[in-house]
């Protein structure tokens, strides 16, 4: 999927294919349940989270030989250890398929972006 031109979170999901739905489904809940008070948006052609008024400060995206998970520099490093022998970048966790995806760690990783995000608000 790369970049969509979706206008929606919405539309986005309308957008993927039957197989993957049900990974962005979770990661979308994740989301939804960890970064209360934070907008759901569409943000540099994927859906992304982040606190009113402010730039996402967490996206995902449907590529097309993984699953990104854009957490920022801070959360990739501090969990780090957790996520050994998975293809990490400088703020982005690339995934090779779901089963790859610890979403106890997404959650925690969610809960520690919110908290940090929450002091800067």
């Amino acid at each position: 999927m790369v970049q969509s031109t979706a206008t929606t979170v919405d539309e986005w999901f309308d957008g993927l294919a039957a197989p993957d739905r049900l990974t962005f489904d979770q990661l979308r809940l994740a989301c939804r349940q960890q970064l209360d008070g934070w907008e759901e948006r569409m943000q540099w052609g994927m859906p992304g989270y982040g606190p009113p008024g402010r730039d996402n400060a967490v996206s995902f995206n449907a590529q097309k030989r993984h699953i990104a998970f854009y957490a920022g520099p801070t959360a990739v490093a501090r969990f780090r250890d957790q996520l050994a022998g998975i293809d990490c970048g400088k703020g982005c966790i690339r995934y090779r398929n779901s089963g790859q995806i610890d979403f106890a760690i997404v959650a925690a990783m969610l809960r520690d972006i919110h908290a940090r995000g929450r002091s800067m608000c």
